[in-house]
């Protein structure tokens, strides 16, 4: 059988033996090393296995004397083991035994016993593990009455699914989306049975979505319908099943995060969803709303769909491969993976990035910085107003320490504590008591022992060493915070606000984060971008409503977001595009949470769409993909976030109004999106959109 997790698969040869390949950030797979591999590697001291299941960054192994082993990511307690610690080599779970089958989630697991009962671990924040509580277990616990289990399969989205001997589907879980299948979208701790469906052979759950397979052959599918995923020919989604479109005679049933695969009596694969990578395996990268065969496939025996890649295995245990291959996840070496993102050339060791609307600035580690894009009001900085389609030093720039960039302006911050700005200069953004554009970096006067810097679209802000915030710029808005909506072309003190640590601008709005967790707000609220409840605008710092803990502050256009202490992302304000991530297109006035966003280290807001960077440098994005921004090929708009796909070690981010921007750990930076000013890179690549065979030792 095979397996395939986000970004690693899984494969079980004959012999009983577990190979893998791909992404190994948290040893997930399973040879005793956090080496990502191209080429699949035996998984260390597994014999006489029977199952294999693979998470998002976990492993699970079924032996044939019922125990079950686990190694990977193990943050909720998705091992089993009773531990959080990740494990790169397969652990026992001890206590649980004569298990005939498991499942893994992102981040929980199920075993189903020969007693036809369940066991479920790791996390519950929606009741993923149904035993009535949305405590996180970090050791197996029995599923609240459910009993005569045959088959177990889990989400992508945190729900859990089971068929009972008597042919019944029962589903718990995350159902915000719908994919619990009980005509509604409320969240379960405890077993509901899907209705409207005859008797079941199979479920398979997907992102935010669920199948079942029929004894008569037939599919039915219900939850989220992006990209056409559910395969009834529209992009509807459903809390009640429906059926496939056009499907019989099916065997076997996978859904991956956003496709799925099912192989037929005949040995056909056929495949519908979303299709960017190629995973649909027809050798196009056109989206199917319904079915359709994966040609020149035959005698296949297995199918696994995940996160943006398939897999399958035929009679003769051959496994193939298709779809996309960041981190080595096809298993056949380094074949050739999509143009975005693109790593901007000749421009490394860099530290930080900055962006707005059509322009952006790269720090280096050396200190100098370097600007591309358009250039009409001096923004690059180089003394022209030539427009520079790749990077060019700003002149007479050195030991800076950070950067920040408005509408068509920059500002940089020397490790001296001074303030340097260059570009337009209307309603005085440049802070030197003039309205006169600069095309060259000029001293902010007045200004000193300065440690954090923020741009609005014409306004900016300074954090100094001593806790307060300094503001100039335009002011139409209150965005200034010093009670007025009078222009400053010389920074003023926000009044009355003292310990800031962190500091955000939005478009017309601005944020700061206290010494003691709170946030505060000021400026333009038309859309509840200030996050008090209200669309009042603030002409003076007002709290941020029920939100404390928080550890950093981002803002977009006309959205705010915050990392709290915890790991996880919030979000307020516009959200016509889904910028906010909470699954939803509705704005908000007050902090609501990101769906799915956890161990986030930062966020940047651009003006229709969010990044959120992960603790282990992976990316996700959400919201407007008008020009490509979110990285990806698909052309409508994204409620939560998705990962954006071949780019890892990712230190820092920084969002524009329709591109972005990332800095990896070798010091490259990579962008994509809008490129009408040359603000972006170039080079491109292709999909592997046919099946490619995974190469076995």
């Amino acid at each position: 059988m095979v397996s395939g997790g986000a970004r690693h698969s899984l494969t079980l040869r004959a012999d009983g033996t577990v190979w893998a390949w791909g992404s190994n950030a948290f040893g997930q797979l399973g040879d005793g090393t956090a080496l990502d591999r191209d080429t699949s590697v035996q998984v260390a001291g597994l014999t006489n296995i029977t199952a294999v299941a693979a998470g998002e960054s976990h492993s699970l192994a079924l032996r044939e004397d019922g125990t079950v082993w686990a190694w990977g990511y193990n943050v909720r307690g998705q091992l089993g083991d009773g531990t959080t610690t990740d494990r790169s080599t397969p652990t026992q779970l001890l206590g649980l035994t004569r298990v005939i089958s498991i499942a893994a989630g992102s981040y929980h697991s199920i075993a189903l016993r020969e007693d036809g009962t369940l066991r479920t671990w790791g996390s519950n924040s929606f009741g993923q593990l149904g035993d009535g509580t949305t405590t996180t277990r970090r050791s197996p616990v029995p599923v609240s009455g459910l009993n005569r289990v045959t088959r177990v399969a889990v989400g992508k989205a945190s729900q859990s699914l089971a068929v009972r001997a008597d042919g019944t589907a029962w589903a718990w879980g995350f159902n915000a989306l719908g994919q619990l299948g009980d005509g509604t979208t409320t969240d379960r701790s405890t077993p509901v049975r899907i209705a409207g469906l005859g008797p079941v052979v199979a479920l398979s759950g997907g992102l935010g979505r669920s199948m079942a397979l029929l004894t008569n052959g037939s599919v039915w599918a219900w939850g989220f319908n992006y990209k056409g995923a559910l395969g009834d020919g529209t992009e509807i989604s459903r809390n009640e099943p429906v059926e496939v479109t056009g499907l019989r005679g099916v065997t076997t049933l996978e859904v991956g995060t956003s496709h799925s695969l099912a192989t037929r009596d005949d040995g056909t694969v056929w495949a519908w969803g979303e299709n960017y990578y190629g995973q649909l395996g027809d050798g196009t990268a056109v989206d199917r709303h319904t079915p359709v065969q994966v040609p020149e496939l035959t005698g296949v025996v297995s199918v696994s769909a995940s996160e943006e890649h398939s897999l399958a295995l035929l009679r003769d245990g051959t496994p193939l491969a298709w779809g996309h291959n960041g981190d080595g996840r096809l298993g056949v070496g380094a074949p050739p993976r999509r143009h975005a993102p693109t790593q901007v050339p000749g421009l490394t060791g860099v530290l930080h990035v900055a962006s707005d609307d059509h322009h952006s600035l790269a720090l280096r580690a050396d200190g100098t910085v370097w600007a591309w894009g358009d250039n009409d009001n001096g923004q690059i900085g180089d003394g022209t107003f030539l427009r520079r389609p790749s990077p060019v030093q700003v002149s007479g720039l050195t030991d800076i320490v950070a950067i920040a960039v408005g509408d068509t302006h920059s500002l940089a911050l020397r490790g001296d504590g001074t303030l340097w700005a260059w570009g337009t200069n209307a309603s005085g953004t440049l802070g030197d008591g003039t309205t006169v554009i600069s095309r060259k970096a000029i001293q902010v006067p007045n200004l000193t022992h300065v440690t954090r810097i923020a741009v609005g679209t014409k306004h900016s802000l300074a954090l100094r060493e001593d806790g307060t915030v300094w503001v100039w710029g335009s002011n139409l808005f209150g965005q200034l915070g010093d009670g007025t909506t009078t222009d400053r072309s010389v920074p003023v003190q926000v009044p009355g606000l003292t310990h800031v640590t962190r500091i955000a601008a939005g478009g017309y709005h601005s944020l700061a984060l206290r010494e003691d967790g709170t946030l505060w707000a000021w400026g333009l609220n038309v859309v509840g971008q200030l996050g008090d409840g209200t669309n009042t605008h603030r002409h003076v710092p007002f709290p941020v409503y029920a939100l404390t803990n928080v550890f950093d502050v981002a803002a977009g256009m006309d959205h705010s977001l915050a990392v709290l202490t915890d790991g996880t992302a919030w979000a307020w304000g516009w959200n016509k595009q889904g910028q906010l991530g909470t699954g939803r297109d509705t704005g908000g006035r007050i902090a609501d949470r990101m769906s799915g966003l956890t161990h986030i280290r930062a966020l940047a807001g651009g003006g229709e769409h969010s990044l959120a960077l992960r603790e282990d440098g992976t990316l996700l994005a959400t919201g407007s993909n008008s020009h490509g921004q979110r990285g990806d090929a698909s052309s409508g708009d994204q409620l939560t976030a998705l990962q954006v796909a071949g780019i890892s070690n990712l230190i820092h981010i920084a969002a524009g109004n329709r591109h972005s921007l990332a800095v990896r750990d070798d010091g490259t930076v990579w962008t994509w999106g809008d490129n009408l000013m040359g603000q972006l890179g170039d080079g491109t690549s292709a999909d592997v959109h046919h099946p490619r065979q995974v190469t076995l030792p």
